[in-house]
């Protein structure tokens, strides 16, 4: 399995725990909510939905009514199919949202992991962000060692978009460094979540962390410019 189709068989498993949906819906939500997915296509989704079935962590539904059901092969048109979490998919995800290898800490997991903290255990959020942080500032020290070694051999503009991929770097970790303040100091904010995030962590009981915004330059986990 790809890093990718990993990453997505996450996302959906994490949307289908909230509710049923059918393709259309699933594709919109992952475009929407987690930007991360905004260029993928049902070319992508549905062999993903397909093997998440037969690994028996989706079932298949008809979401129509039995008039719809009727009538849709008299209109030449399918019944719209609703894919359910089961039992062990349930399972599957609680366990998937308990790692917290490397993989958790790379821009694109990341930015999906992020998107269901509020699913998240404190501890495996706080584990999630700190790696995160390190990753960054891993990033950070070899992007200034490699603009330290060819300034002078770099034009105007490149050298402006290094210090642009700098400087969003640098944001992200302040970001990072308010969010981890936050959970460790077990901060009730309610109402100062971002919007698609969820306050109340469903798995624990306990309150999410997230700062208080008090401008609008927290960065998009999925921002490519933190690549």
């Amino acid at each position: 399995m790809s890093r990718r189709s990993g990453i997505l068989e996450f996302a959906v498993l994490g949307l289908l725990r909230e509710s049923p949906m059918h393709g259309y819906e699933l594709r919109k939500r992952l475009n929407t909510s987690l930007g991360v997915f905004r260029a993928f296509s049902y070319g992508t989704l549905y062999p993903c939905l397909k093997t998440l079935v037969a690994n028996g962590w989706l079932i298949e539904e008809s979401g129509s009514t039995p008039e719809d059901t009727l009538a849709a092969p008299l209109a030449g048109r399918r019944a719209k199919i609703v894919y359910r979490l089961t039992a062990e998919g349930k399972e599957h995800f609680e366990e998937l949202l308990s790692q917290t290898g490397p993989d958790a800490y790379e821009d694109e997991h990341f930015a999906a992991r992020f998107a269901f903290f509020g699913q998240t255990s404190r501890d495996v959020r706080m584990r999630v962000l700190e790696g995160r942080r390190s990753r960054l500032e891993e990033r950070l020290e070899k992007m200034r060692a490699s603009l330290a070694r060819t300034r002078e051999r770099l034009d105007d503009y490149t050298l402006e978009l290094q210090r642009h991929g700098m400087e969003s770097v640098e944001r992200e970790v302040r970001w990072l460094n308010e969010l981890i303040e936050s959970e460790r100091a077990g901060r009730d904010v309610k109402g100062s979540a971002p919007e698609g995030s969820a306050q109340q962590d469903n798995t624990s009981g306990e309150t999410g962390g997230l700062p208080r915004h008090r401008d609008s330059t927290r960065p998009d986990p999925s921002d490519d410019t933190t690549r």
